[in-house]
């Protein structure tokens, strides 16, 4: 196991290196784990230091014992014939694993890797930003457009107006007869 992701919760993510508790837990898949107050024979802990050296182990519980208000379990792999040699103290239990991803490892191990994490990482956020920046582009497009049109549609309703004023410069009166003495705009019309 490796790679150690804590969150508030304390649940821990580790990636699993080796096949000892398949097929429950697949090698190269990740298990989910996180401390527990009680631990039961059945449940599957995860145990040991977690350096660069030591790797942390997950193998289900066979047995518990108590000596001198300590427990101390005896665990094994899955896979394995026989118990693991050492008990493992309380003290040095990660967590009970919660669940597990097969093959979920192979892609966490491959992100931390600089081609990995351009494909997995760089180049699908550069595709986000990208799509946001042209949404944006059509958005402001479309603004535009509209302003355009409001523009125009505003333009030729004044000229529109100004025509018909000036076709309504003939004076008249109340009742649509020219005053006299304006009669001849009506022949020069």
């Amino acid at each position: 196991l490796s790679s150690k992701f804590s969150e508030k919760q304390g649940i821990e993510i580790k990636i699993v290196k080796s096949g000892s508790m398949e097929p429950s837990i697949k090698t190269g898949g990740i298990v989910v784990m996180k401390p527990v107050r009680v631990y039961r024979v059945g449940d599957v802990i995860t145990f040991g230091k977690d350096t660069k050296a030591q790797i942390p182990t997950s193998h289900r519980i066979v047995s518990e014992r108590q000596d001198k208000g300590a427990t101390y379990y005896t665990t094994k792999g899955d896979t394995n014939e026989e118990a693991d040699p050492r008990e493992v103290a309380d003290s040095e239990i990660l967590g009970k694993v919660i669940f597990s991803v097969p093959y979920a490892g192979y892609v966490l191990d491959f992100a931390r890797q600089p081609a990995g994490f351009i494909l997995l990482v760089v180049i699908p956020a550069s595709l986000i930003v990208l799509s946001e920046i042209w949404s944006i582009i059509e958005e402001t497009k479309k603004i535009v457009a509209k302003k355009r049109r409001e523009k125009i549609s505003t333009e030729k309703t004044t000229n529109q107006s100004r025509f018909m004023q000036t076709y309504n410069l003939r004076p008249r009166g109340i009742d649509g007869v020219l005053p006299p003495g304006l009669e001849i705009w009506d022949r020069l019309g």
